[in-house]
């Protein structure tokens, strides 16, 4: 077990699953610029380590997973045209780098998810919420301009029209509403939202990782086509892993197989 803390984002590895934990309880996981860069260094640290099956990010403590950017960093990070710029570069290439993890990457979702948090979220591949969880995107009462991007990220997960409504009206929504519009894969009870996300992160690290490595990558080449050969050479590579053998030869003897990821 390593725990690594760097800024407010603290990483724990063990048994295979990486956690991410925003940790900033006095602004209620608010994240600021070195959260943002701190989060960009932890997708590329993850993504090169092979030990890594599933990767977990959530907020610190559980009473909730993001407030949004940390507005009290906007002064010095988000003033001006030129600073704006560069803040929404730097939150869209941190998204695009989680969204970028080799891994399956899963975010836990409790009590309110706003903004920057959200997007954040939508970066994940899967979400795991609380009956509690609320989303909202509060850019309206700010009188900021979102960026098209982050506007981008929302509609595919959640669609046009709740994206729409969420800007609109800056009003928070509940989590059955995302998961209605297909942006939550998993509701469940407050109390039993660990050992749901437990369940899955399980469930998910007995599959062969290069199997799921390839599967990633072909659900992102949908969206770039430039990444098409590269996910027709990582499911190349799938067929021809030791896993694929040992699936087989699993299958065959009635028993659960031993991926290794070779």
């Amino acid at each position: 077990m390593t725990d690594q803390v760097v800024g407010q984002v603290i990483m724990n590895v063990e048994g295979g699953v990486a956690t991410l934990r925003l940790t900033s309880p006095a602004r209620r996981n608010a994240i600021s610029s070195n959260m943002w860069r701190s989060l960009a260094d932890f997708a590329g640290t993850v993504s090169m380590r092979h030990d890594i099956r599933v990767v977990l990010i959530r907020g610190d403590g559980n009473a909730i997973f993001s407030s949004g950017a940390d507005i009290s960093d906007f002064d010095a990070s988000r003033s001006g045209g030129d600073n704006a710029q560069s803040y929404d570069d730097l939150v869209e290439e941190t998204c695009c780098a989680i969204e970028a993890i080799a891994q399956p990457t899963i975010a836990m979702i409790q009590g309110r998810c706003m903004g920057a948090g959200a997007s954040l979220a939508f970066s994940c591949d899967l979400r795991v919420a609380s009956h509690n969880s609320e989303f909202a995107v509060p850019a309206a009462n700010l009188g900021l301009g979102y960026d098209p991007r982050g506007i981008a990220r929302f509609v595919r997960q959640i669609g046009a029209p709740l994206t729409t409504a969420l800007l609109f009206t800056a009003e928070v929504v509940p989590g059955s509403a995302i998961q209605d519009a297909g942006g939550i894969q998993y509701l469940t009870d407050a109390g039993a939202l660990e050992g749901e996300t437990t369940r899955l992160i399980d469930r998910i690290a007995r599959n062969a990782p290069l199997t799921l490595r390839a599967a990633k990558l072909v659900l992102r080449s949908l969206r770039d086509p430039a990444m098409q050969e590269q996910a027709r050479l990582a499911t190349i590579q799938a067929d021809l892993s030791a896993d694929y053998r040992e699936g087989r030869a699993a299958f065959r003897e009635k028993r659960s197989p031993r991926f290794t990821g070779a």
